[in-house]
C-alpha cells in the first residue's frame, strides 16, 4: 500500500509541474509575448509574401504606447476570425491624408476619431486596410510587432 502511496505522490507532482508549466506558458503568450505567421501581400515590402514568423508583444498596446511607424496585430473589422498585419499610420485625432490606388488620382483626408486608429499595409496595391473599412477601433488591436524570426536572412527588430 505504501508503494501506492508514493507512485501517487510522484504522479501528482509531476502533474502539477506540468500544469504549472502551462500556465506559464498560457500567461505568456496571451498578456507578454507570443510567435505569429504573418503572411500576404499587404505588407511587401517589409514582410515577406510567403510567410515570416514575428514576436508579437501584448504590453504596449494596453499601456496606450503604440503609435505611427508600429507593425501591429489587428483583429479584422470585416472578418473577426482573422488577424491582419497592418502599419499605424494615425491615431484619435491625427488628420490622415491617403492615396486610393484603386479609384484613380484621388487623394481623402479623414480625422482619426476617439478611441481608433488608422492602418494601413505597406503594399498600398494590394492591402485592405483601412482606406476600405474606415479608421478601426483600439480594441481591436492584438499586438504590436517587434522582431523577425524567420526566415533567417531577414532575423531582426522590426518596427521605427
Amino acid at each position: 500500500m505504501r508503494q501506492w502511496i508514493s507512485v501517487a505522490k510522484e504522479a501528482l507532482n509531476q502533474i502539477s509541474t506540468v500544469a504549472r508549466f502551462l500556465c506559464l506558458l498560457h500567461v505568456t503568450d496571451k498578456y507578454l509575448c507570443s510567435p505569429t505567421l504573418a503572411y500576404g501581400p499587404s505588407m511587401l515590402p517589409t514582410l515577406n509574401l510567403t510567410g515570416d514568423v514575428i514576436l508579437s508583444e501584448q504590453v504596449s498596446y494596453r499601456l496606450g504606447r503604440v503609435g505611427p511607424g508600429d507593425i501591429v496585430l489587428v483583429r479584422s473589422p470585416t472578418d473577426p476570425l482573422k488577424i491582419v498585419t497592418k502599419r499605424i499610420l494615425g491615431l484619435e485625432g491625427d488628420r490622415v491624408t491617403f492615396y486610393d490606388p484603386l479609384s484613380g488620382d484621388i487623394c481623402r483626408t479623414v480625422v482619426v476619431p476617439k478611441g481608433h486608429v488608422w492602418i494601413q499595409g505597406d503594399n498600398i496595391y494590394a492591402s485592405n486596410d483601412s482606406r476600405y473599412f474606415g479608421p478601426v477601433p483600439y480594441g481591436l488591436i492584438q499586438g504590436k510587432a517587434f522582431f523577425r524570426v524567420w526566415p533567417p536572412d531577414s532575423f531582426g527588430r522590426l518596427g521605427p
